[in-house]
């Protein structure tokens, strides 16, 4: 039977995160499908891959237990709503790419063309000279909205659940640390360059390198 989140569970990711947004609500669906699929990750046993810098990535951390820190969380820099998850112990893996409505019309989350272009139109002016009162009130109740709408929507319409085509990622390793030649500070061996015979950390190569 497909358990989905709690109220508590919810909220406690809202405060983990700091707001409520439709990214977040985003992320909170992707983890209630992974946690049904895969189970909870206690430490390293599954690994997630998030291919977004978006708000979403902090839901799949709270409620999934892939973690940063863990090095079970890895970040690849595509600006996709795409997020897969493996689990090691029998090599089961799924990815989920958020379709274009989750976020902008069509199925049961379609709005009129009007209110697409209220919205596009208020984030540009957030970005540039700012909302006025009545256009921040505006924004923010768009904002609830889609947040209630994504939780209340059928899983089909939000997302598209496909087969990883890429092996899983490698266990997280603890390497030695060498001393940077230029700074001085300690930095994991293989984030070290040489140069000219140097061991050198990025910053510090990257300052040569430039020169």
């Amino acid at each position: 039977m497909f358990k989905k989140v709690t109220h508590e569970e919810i909220e406690k990711t809202k405060a983990f995160h700091g707001h409520w947004c439709p990214g977040l609500a985003i992320g909170i669906r992707a983890a209630e499908f992974v946690l049904n699929e895969l189970g909870k990750a206690s430490d390293e046993e599954m690994v997630a891959v998030v291919e977004t810098d978006s708000c979403a990535m902090d839901a799949i951390q709270f409620l999934t237990g892939c973690t940063y820190g863990k090095g079970n969380l890895i970040h690849k820099d595509y600006g996709k709503n795409a997020f897969t998850f493996y689990r090691r112990r029998d090599g089961k893996a799924i990815r989920l790419v958020a379709r274009p409505r989750a976020f902008s019309g069509g199925g049961t989350l379609s709005k009129s063309q009007e209110q697409i272009d209220l919205i596009e139109t208020l984030r540009k002016k957030i970005q540039t000279e700012g909302l006025t009162e009545e256009e921040q009130r505006l924004w923010e109740e768009n904002r609830l909205e889609r947040c209630n709408q994504i939780m209340e929507a059928s899983f089909e319409d939000l997302f598209e659940v496909k087969v990883p085509l890429d092996p899983p990622p490698k266990e997280a390793r603890i390497h030695q640390s060498l001393i940077c030649e230029s700074c001085k500070e300690s930095v994991m061996e293989t984030r070290t360059r040489r140069f000219e015979g140097q061991i050198l950390c990025i910053p510090c190569f990257e300052k040569l390198e430039k020169r």
